[in-house]
């Protein structure tokens, strides 16, 4: 009995931490965004910089073992594919410390994308220095920049859709939505929504 009731608690903070908002002291839509150098997945240095073309970002911390990280990595090659031609490429970042996640370390990440046939950058946050700049909490939490006056502004934060297991039940797509209209040179009308995945692994938090 006392195994049946641990095992029922556990499931509840696992539910309740997947659905947390984000709470942080990161970015909010309107901040402007600052530049990053992270390494990605073929040993090169990366910045936001490089895209010269680009008109904006969609930025997704993610890893290689959250299973909704997993459930959203089609949708994630299926946005870069349809925005990158037109100004608005994926850029994800593993935001977990690897000797709490045993499985998202840099090599891993290098076999997860060849494994999914990533199209994008997939970015390693060593050190963790970037995702709390952002604020970003969950995996996957998505930020969407749009540049404007050479400034990145966060014009999205949130979730890619309003599915996060389940791409067959999804009925309303939050990131397409918001680039769709920063296309038209519009504001998203939804730019915020609930970060739903798991939570960060980060040392400093996980002692």
């Amino acid at each position: 009995m006392k195994i049946f009731k641990t095992v029922v608690m556990l499931v509840v903070v696992i539910a309740i931490s997947a659905f947390t908002l984000n709470t942080s002291k990161g970015y909010k839509v309107g901040d402007t965004a600052s530049d990053f150098k992270l390494k990605n997945i073929d040993d090169t240095m990366v910045s936001l910089a490089d895209f010269k073309e680009a008109k904006g970002f969609i930025v997704v911390f993610t890893c290689n073992m959250c299973p909704y990280s997993v459930a959203n990595e089609d949708r994630l090659i299926a946005l870069d594919k349809k925005y990158k031609q037109k100004g608005y490429p994926v850029i994800a970042i593993n935001p977990n410390d690897p000797k709490v996640s045993k499985g998202d370390s840099f090599a891993g990440m290098k076999t997860r994308a060849k494994e999914k046939g990533f199209t994008f950058p997939y970015l390693f946050d060593e050190g963790q220095k970037v995702y709390p700049m952002y604020g970003a909490t969950k995996t996957p939490h998505v930020y969407i920049l749009n540049k404007d006056n050479n400034k990145l502004v966060v014009e999205y934060i949130g979730a890619i859709d309003d599915s996060s297991r389940d791409e067959n039940s999804v009925s309303e797509r939050f990131v397409e939505d918001a680039v769709e209209a920063l296309i038209k040179g519009e504001k998203p009308k939804k730019n915020n929504t609930r970060a739903i995945g798991c939570s960060i692994k980060d040392k400093r938090n996980w002692k």
